[in-house]
């Protein structure tokens, strides 16, 4: 029997025929819609490859190729105007120096240029956000759960936190430089930030990985004491990382290359390798009303026991028989690394959805994410598994707005953890009397150290529930 192989952080994503139906699988009749809604044309400066960093070089650089040691590192591709910033990396140095991770911003132009920090978060492993095991899903108010780096950064922007430890702003003279931030990755731990920026003119930016600098040991002052004196180290200055930046070379070791677009076959024995990204995506946010039919202003709920899905963050492999790939175009990329901006770690997600009763019944309605097996010769079913103990493929908080039963207004946040062939439970259940619309809204950025696709489930139960189900 062949079966489905999990995925870490999209590295490599095997697809194969859906075995045949047993005990441990759950088949679930349903529709399965196309996601509405588009991703918007704001850049994205994309560093995510490679994502274990063993020591010096350039991880992610926009600035032109002229007059630098590595031209290949460079992409020549100046940012203005709205842009954000995503870098998740992992660091593994070869010796005991702690790694650094700096980023520069520099300005082309003959005239000042101000970049507005709007937002703006980093977080580590440890002592940040350590993987820890939680429920499936808990309710979130203050922003407390959380497993993994990823998963507290994605939570934080979502609530529109900023750390202070980043500027509001930084002025960039004619033909300068300034060092944006230089943080620490200590061996072992992941540093996942994201930064929502916007300039007022072109710049280049580029993400560099240095090791503590070691300082020569001062001359010992007297013979009689001959005791070495231990070195002295240092994180990097800004000259240091300019200096990297000229003479430096591409970061290696290179994660796996990608497997070309026009080779990935959707057949049963596909096994494409999608890479890790490097470059500059094009798109932050996709937005969508999720409607009967363009033109209309209603979702209609489906009959009783019934239920629809949309599938969330596709790939080429996965779709759910949509045919449908959400991954952002590469404005710029590095060719040995994705093509596109696979599983769009940091995109905001928001989605309305209208929904209307229009039967002659009372109903109760649920709303649901949920992490099926991935496939692509179905759109009329969803598969899952009875027992699901295998690998993570989402952990992250989701937001979700609506009017409840009484007509209050709630915002709601709810932390999941979903593994692969997961159901998942209801995040929120609504009674609606015959022909009433309720406006729900979902909102979450897809997270770091998750492995897509998901759907999102909207379900009218077998029988109405009055308020006892009521969350």
């Amino acid at each position: 029997m062949l079966s489905f192989l999990p995925s870490l952080m999209l590295a490599q994503v095997v697809t194969a025929p859906l075995p045949p139906i047993q005990a441990e699988y759950i088949t679930q009749p349903q529709e399965i819609r196309p996601l509405p809604g588009q991703l918007n044309d704001v850049p994205v400066f994309n560093s995510n490859s490679p994502e274990v960093v063993v020591g010096d070089g350039i991880l992610l650089s926009t600035y032109p190729q002229e007059g630098k040691y590595d031209p290949r590192a460079h992409l020549n591709k100046p940012l203005n105007g709205r842009f954000d910033f995503f870098s998740h990396h992992i660091a593994r140095p070869f010796d005991s120096r702690l790694l650094y991770q700096g980023v520069l911003v520099s300005n082309p132009s003959n005239r000042f240029v101000r970049v507005k920090i709007l937002q703006g978060a980093s977080y580590l492993t440890s002592p940040d956000a350590p993987f820890v095991e939680l429920p499936s899903l808990v309710e979130d108010p203050k922003g407390q759960v959380f497993s993994g780096p990823g998963s507290r950064l994605m939570s934080s922007i979502l609530r529109g936190k900023s750390q202070t430890s980043f500027p509001s702003q930084i002025i960039i003279g004619p033909g300068q430089t300034r060092l944006l931030f230089t943080l620490p990755i200590p061996r072992s731990n992941a540093r996942s930030t994201y930064l929502r920026l916007e300039s007022d003119g072109p710049v280049y930016m580029a993400n560099l990985a240095m090791q503590a600098i070691q300082e020569l040991p001062e001359t010992i002052a007297s013979a009689k004491e001959q005791k070495p004196t231990p070195p002295k180290l240092r994180p990097p200055s800004q000259a240091d990382w300019e200096a990297l930046l000229v003479r430096g070379r591409l970061a290696t070791p290179r994660d796996k290359a990608p497997t070309p677009p026009e080779q990935i076959q959707r057949s049963a024995y596909s096994r494409p390798i999608y890479g890790r990204v490097a470059g500059i995506s094009l798109g932050s946010e996709w937005k969508g009303a999720l409607l009967d039919r363009p033109g209309t202003n209603v979702l209609s709920i489906p009959s009783r026991g019934q239920s629809f899905s949309y599938p969330l963050s596709t790939l080429d492999v996965g779709t759910h028989g949509t045919s449908q790939i959400q991954s952002a175009p590469m404005l710029a990329r590095y060719p040995d690394t994705a093509y596109l901006a696979n599983g769009n770690y940091g995109v905001h997600y928001q989605l309305d959805l209208p929904l209307y009763n229009g039967t002659k019944s009372r109903q109760s309605v649920s709303l649901s994410l949920q992490t099926p097996l991935k496939q692509d010769q179905y759109k009329d079913r969803l598969f899952f598994l009875s027992n699901p103990n295998g690998q993570v493929f989402f952990r992250g908080t989701v937001k979700v707005s609506y009017q409840d039963d009484q007509g209050q207004v709630q915002d709601r946040y709810f932390h999941i953890t979903q593994r692969q062939g997961q159901m998942g439970s209801p995040l929120i259940m609504l009674n609606l009397e015959p022909g009433e619309k309720r406006h729900v809204s979902l909102d979450f950025l897809y997270p770091p150290d998750a492995t897509p696709p998901q759907v999102i489930t909207v379900k009218t139960e077998e029988l109405y529930y009055g308020g006892l189900l009521r969350r």
